[in-house]
């Protein structure tokens, strides 16, 4: 199959050059938008395509774009945000792209700011990430260099500046209003909607945020059409998806895929199926803020539309695999731990709610639970659901233990009744 996102990468893992980029055809999608095409036709284009925000949410990215006030008298400055703040546990295939292929999301982001009449574009990276932005800085000053950004990109007459911001490393930053405070230099927490960014984001002016992956699909679909990137896809939802596995399998990693891959052919035969000695129990399927599907969702296309009907979500496509020799109740509290202290603390559902959840996991895992415990913790899933918070991060942490709830709730009852953690 086509793997336009992956296709052209380096085997040994070093990034393209700007001429190794554009000997493979590179920089042709930017081209073909500047010389042939108003921005409009872009923006139908993208809408034509089904392409996905591949940061979690999976809002259709033409319909996204389309929020932003168009027009000559459009308000400026405006600005393009690549969402590349990567820090959910086990999601890392943004930072594949950006390491590999630097130019493929640098221009994304020129030919999406093209579209959206945009001058200024930033790049708000993940601080961990060294190795990306020290690729993506060199990538950013060989684009200047080749008259891909600044003024008068191609002899156009369209101008691009592009920064990289080297986040202060927060989970909340992962959200996008809370991104545009950290860039403002203020504390990063969430802001009330509306305004949507689209309309007063950045600095109060229209801004566009999307997700690193999402960007980078871009020049394939202006490059090719829509008809051929919806051909890539084995659902309506367009396109080819990073997918990733880690956990207990043979080949831990992730793999460019068509969009609607089971899951079982995933873990199967991508990730070469549970390593010797394990058995597949559980997997949260995208990212750790998605409820644990079991075995019997093995064969549910991994897409926006398809995993939720079976009580989960697809997320970033990145799985975590949950074996019969790991402890649920343990794995859960971990996942808790990390999102209590990832809580930026703004609503007190989320700043509470979550260290007493940690605290109640920490208990039954390590034999002081009680029996009510169970009934307290299932309480707590949905006074920090969705309506309660301020924004979607504590619905999301508690995904995962309401799910474990359901699936593993004999798990939880056994340390409780033993007075310890069967595991170990």
């Amino acid at each position: 199959m086509e793997k336009p996102l992956t296709g052209m990468m380096r085997p040994d893992g070093e990034a393209l050059t700007l001429e190794e980029y554009e000997k493979a055809g590179g920089y042709e999608g930017l081209r073909k938008a500047l010389k042939t095409m108003t921005p409009g036709d872009i923006v139908q284009a993208v809408k034509d395509s089904n392409l996905r925000g591949r940061g979690g949410a999976g809002f259709p990215t033409g319909i996204k774009w389309s929020f932003m006030p168009a027009g000559d008298n459009v308000l400026r400055p405006r600005y393009l945000i690549a969402n590349a703040d990567e820090m959910e546990p086990g999601t890392f295939k943004d930072r594949i792209l950006i390491e590999g292929n630097p130019h493929q999301l640098i221009e994304g982001m020129i030919i999406s700011a093209y579209a959206l009449h945009v001058d200024t574009a930033y790049v708000f990276l993940r601080w961990e990430y060294r190795r990306a932005a020290e690729r993506l800085s060199r990538a950013i000053a060989d684009a200047y260099a080749g008259n891909y950004l600044g003024r008068d990109i191609l002899k156009s007459g369209f101008r691009l500046e592009l920064y990289l911001h080297v986040s202060a490393g927060r989970y909340i930053c992962g959200e996008e209003t809370a991104m545009l405070n950290a860039l403002e230099g203020r504390r990063p927490i969430p802001r009330a909607k509306p305004p949507h960014p689209q309309a007063s984001g950045l600095w109060g002016r229209p801004t566009i945020i999307n997700n690193a992956e999402t960007l980078c699909n871009i020049p394939h679909i202006i490059l090719n059409g829509a008809a051929w990137y919806k051909g890539l896809s084995h659902t309506e939802e367009g396109g080819t998806k990073m997918y990733g596995v880690s956990g207990r399998v043979r080949r831990p990693g992730a793999w460019e895929l068509a969009m609607g891959t089971t899951i079982r052919e995933i873990i199967e035969e991508h990730a070469g199926g549970m390593a010797d000695g394990y058995r597949f129990r559980a997997v949260i399927p995208g990212g750790a803020s998605t409820d644990f599907l079991v075995e019997e969702h093995l064969d549910v296309r991994m897409d926006y539309d398809s995993v939720p009907k079976v009580g989960s979500r697809m997320g970033t496509g990145t799985m975590i695999v949950l074996d019969d020799r790991t402890c649920p109740v343990g794995m859960v509290h971990n996942l808790e731990r990390f999102f209590s202290r990832e809580s930026c603390g703004w609503c007190t559902p989320c700043r509470e709610g979550l260290p007493w959840i940690e605290k109640l996991l920490m208990a039954i895992e390590s034999g002081e639970g009680e029996p009510g415990d169970i009934g307290i913790l299932e309480s707590h899933t949905g006074l920090l659901g969705p309506g309660h918070t301020f924004c979607a991060f504590a619905p999301g942490a508690v995904e995962p233990l309401q799910s474990a709830l359901k699936y593993f709730r004999e798990d939880f009852e056994l340390h409780i009744k033993e007075k310890k953690c069967p595991w170990k």
